[in-house]
């Protein structure tokens, strides 16, 4: 079966050589998944032009004024098509923060338009964050879900079912704020380690991401098998919360009580919940939990025989894309990205210029996948290796569980 791929400057045109090469990647010493929106379309959310695209329809009176004042140009509130520029959402946020901060000062008599602009871009990000209302009213959250979390809990599977003994459990990055792959981890009873500690009251504590969970009861080789992720959401979350100088994670049920007002009361204008990269919030206390969990980012991208897999990232962020660009001076990292506007050309006039910048690197440690639908979530779901115990591994392991000091065997039997 043909794909569209490249790896370095050589195309990939078979799918099994795809299969084969993602399959000697899951056995480096570390492995990691990027996500970003794309990836949580398949589970009800949306892409960053999807998402701007609902609110310059939802909301057309704050699109207009971000106009009006010269927050984002005429084109972003085009008629829906082609001629629509679509900013940067977080960056756009960035700005109005830094504009409310001074206009406060100031007194500014647009002060609570301004306000009312950034909450309604807000009430956008959560609609599509929120992914499936139903997954919220109950504590069981997405857990009897069969469809719209597979291709999550298919990926989460094998990434955990291909570490060897003695490796580590798989990261997941995502730049989403939605509860995805929690809530795809924690069907399959998988524990996720994403930096807060606690049972009623979760609070950030980084050291968590230096623990990991083991089955006390298997001795020997048996003790093999991973049974967590580490999860560092980079932009936050939707059940995050600040508190007296600390930051918490709250249960969803109770989560979705206070996103549901915000979203339903056009009056208001803050919620206490999700966290944005928002430069009036780094000097606060979500500053330091973002900045620790871009370092755990930075850190990973460092480590000797490292592969990690992009899906759904759009190139959107520029201090990602340094980090990933900055990351191939690790001679053993391995780059894998999923995405779906490449078409074989590496000189397309619609990619972003991370792509472009990683194309033009022509680095065999670099290997872009597109054809549109052919990069989608299920696709990489499809395309990671199931699960196996290989040849070399499963001769050690009958090795190391023989019976030891067995008496010698009698020369022909009884």
């Amino acid at each position: 079966m043909a794909i569209t791929a490249i790896r370095g400057g050589t195309a990939i045109t078979d799918i099994d050589d795809l299969k084969a090469h993602l399959a000697s990647l899951l056995r480096l010493e570390h492995v990691g998944l990027m996500l970003g929106a794309g990836a949580s379309c398949s589970a009800g959310g949306q892409t960053m032009q999807s998402l701007w695209n609902t609110f310059v329809t939802d909301y057309p009176n704050s699109a207009t004024w971000l106009v009006r004042f010269h927050f984002v140009p005429p084109p972003a509130i085009a008629p829906d098509g082609p001629l629509r520029l679509i900013p940067n959402v977080e960056e756009l946020v960035d700005t109005l923060e830094i504009a409310l901060s001074e206009w406060t000062r100031a007194n500014n008599e647009n002060l609570l338009a301004l306000r009312t602009a950034r909450a309604d871009i807000f009430r956008a990000v959560v609609r599509a964050a929120i992914l499936d209302p139903s997954w919220w009213s109950s504590p069981s959250g997405a857990l009897n879900d069969a469809g719209k979390l597979q291709n999550h809990r298919t990926i989460l599977q094998k990434l955990v079912a291909a570490r060897q003994p003695g490796q580590g459990a798989p990261w997941v990055f995502t730049t989403n704020y939605d509860l995805a792959i929690e809530w795809a981890a924690e069907s399959i009873d998988l524990q996720v380690i994403n930096g807060f500690l606690g049972i009623h009251s979760r609070r950030f504590s980084p050291q968590s991401f230096d623990l990991g969970f083991r089955n006390v009861q298997a001795r020997g080789e048996a003790r093999f098998g991973i049974y967590n992720i580490y999860l560092a959401k980079l932009h936050g979350s939707l059940t995050w919360q600040e508190c007296e100088d600390e930051l918490f994670e709250v249960p969803a049920p109770y989560a979705s009580s206070v996103l549901n007002n915000f979203i339903q009361i056009p009056a208001a204008t803050d919620f206490g919940f999700m966290v944005m990269p928002r430069a009036a919030k780094y000097m606060q206390t979500v500053g330091f939990a973002l900045g620790e969990l871009l370092r755990r980012f930075s850190e990973f991208l460092a480590r000797p025989q490292t592969c990690l897999i992009l899906n759904g990232y759009g190139f959107g962020d520029a201090h990602i894309n340094r980090l990933l660009r900055s990351a191939l001076l690790n001679p053993t990292l391995q780059l894998v990205v999923y995405f779906p506007g490449f078409n074989g050309d590496v000189t397309g006039t619609g990619l972003p210029a991370g792509v472009k910048q990683l194309l033009a690197l022509k680095n065999p440690r670099v290997t872009i996948v597109g054809g549109d639908k052919e990069a989608f979530l299920d696709k990489l779901a499809e395309h990671l290796p199931d699960p196996v115990i290989y040849d070399e591994d499963q001769h050690r392991l009958k090795e190391l569980l023989k019976p030891r000091n067995a008496p010698p065997a009698i020369p022909g039997g009884l």
